[in-house]
């Protein structure tokens, strides 16, 4: 059989791909459903709230058509990647990672839910370096938190660090001030 022959057989449907494309699509719809519920005042005239989820919304749309175009095709993973066996204990580590964040947020605060999200994601990757991964989350929580709560104004969730660095932060700037 020569490779033209070999082009022009019909690609198999990529059943998981496909999955991921339509997830990706209901998670658009989710976006848009929740940007429709935004009150927007009259006082916008043509930026407002709803600006960027309707971009975030847009590009979401693109990406899962791209995908769901590319599962129709085939997938887009190489055949020897398509038979390796999933590593379900590490999909495991990186489910219990983000149920952690979900359920520790609210009492531990942002920061210490997602330091713990970040090692057990790690860890569900194959890092054995616990002490460097908890230092390296703790720090992208902390750029993340204060990027949120300081630069933009939005409460993101804090709890004991985030207040007591707010109370030192709110202490330095206060005797600058003084």
């Amino acid at each position: 059989m020569s490779s033209s022959d070999q082009q022009a057989a019909p690609s198999r449907l990529a059943v998981p791909e496909l999955s991921i494309g339509i997830g990706l699509l209901a998670c658009a719809a989710a976006v848009a459903w929740q940007t429709l519920a935004i009150p927007v005042s009259p006082l916008y005239s043509k930026v407002g709230p709803t600006v960027f989820p309707y971009l975030t919304m847009i590009g979401l749309v693109v990406l899962s058509l791209l995908l769901i175009v590319a599962a129709l095709r085939g997938g887009w993973q190489p055949e020897e990647e398509k038979e390796t066996p999933t590593d379900w204990k590490a999909m495991g580590f990186v489910a219990v990672g983000l149920i952690a964040n979900l359920l520790l947020i609210q009492p531990l605060g942002f920061t210490a839910a997602s330091v713990i999200m970040f090692v057990l994601v790690c860890f569900g990757f194959g890092s054995r370096h616990t002490l460097r991964d908890a230092l390296t989350g703790l720090i992208l929580a902390l750029a993340a938190y204060f990027g949120f709560a300081r630069a933009l104004g939005v409460n993101i969730g804090a709890g004991f660090v985030e207040n007591q660095l707010n109370t030192v932060i709110d202490a330095i700037i206060g005797a600058l001030r003084g």
